[in-house]
């Protein structure tokens, strides 16, 4: 499908997904959300032989995402609580969408991620900034709140930090995020892509069913007992052990030799 506002390229196992709003910074409007809901509803739904094995996820131009677009922001002033509703809900769903990729999503962060920016960036599995570009959960600024992009937040960064970033809406570097958790590799601008390349490589040795089920696992388990968790962990180990690609992989191991599925993937990321 052609879409306005993102660009979707694919590679062999690697598909690029670009915000391609340079001119307004890759700031969000309704029809940002509806296509990146859109593109992430149709990769969910491909079997996974058709699936990509990774997507990155980057912005065109001078930065990654500079949150909300100043003229859709505008017309909400105009709404109803209800239409306000509405609103949110559709970038709530975006965000949910792009949270559960079946898929790693890795996120190539330049410039500035603000606001819904720092939220997509949230929403990434492993993410990846340039030295110098700048975080910031900015929404108490203009007198509203990050509300749809906390619970991916909170997730990554903890209460502490959010306590902190939420309330002051404060700007802060790339080395900040990562000490809170938001980025996991901070690299100067030119080691940007290179950095990307690696986690790419590393992904795509391991098994796309194991790499999953891996991500469904880690929302199911999170904050409950170990007591509560065995049942669903077990259940899981078991039936990863029994499975097509569990099979060759334990086989592979033993028989010292590269899984199928390393055999034909992408070694130039």
């Amino acid at each position: 499908m052609a879409y306005q506002h993102i660009l979707v390229e694919r590679a062999g196992q690697i598909e690029r997904l670009v915000l391609n709003r340079p001119d307004v910074r890759n700031a969000f409007n309704d029809h940002m959300i509806a296509e990146l809901t859109d593109w992430a509803a149709r990769l969910s739904e491909r079997s996974v032989g058709e699936r990509p094995r990774v997507v990155v996820l980057g912005g065109a131009g001078k930065l990654f995402c500079a949150g909300a677009d100043v003229t859709w922001m505008a017309k909400t002033i105009e709404y109803t609580e209800e239409q306000n509703l509405r609103d949110a809900e559709a970038m709530s769903g975006m965000f949910a969408a792009l949270d559960g990729l079946p898929v790693p999503l890795v996120g190539r962060i330049h410039g500035a991620a603000l606001g819904g920016g720092a939220g997509l960036a949230a929403v990434c599995d492993i993410v990846v900034a340039e030295d110098g570009a700048v975080f910031g959960f900015t929404e108490v600024k203009l007198g509203i709140l990050p509300a749809v992009i906390s619970p991916f937040a909170l997730a990554k960064i903890g209460r502490s930090a959010a306590r902190e970033l939420f309330l002051t809406g404060a700007r802060f570097s790339a080395a900040r995020a990562k000490e809170v958790g938001l980025v996991h590799t901070v690299v100067p601008v030119a080691d940007l892509d290179a950095s990307v390349d690696a986690y790419l490589r590393e992904l795509l040795t391991a098994g796309p069913e194991a790499v999953a089920a891996a991500k469904a696992l880690i929302p199911q388990v999170w904050e409950k007992t170990i007591e509560d968790a065995a049942t669903i962990t077990a259940r899981a180990i078991a039936r990863r052990r029994v499975s097509r690609e569990g099979q060759e992989g334990l086989r592979a191991f033993l028989e010292k030799r590269p899984a199928a599925w390393t055999t034909h993937q992408d070694q130039k990321a």
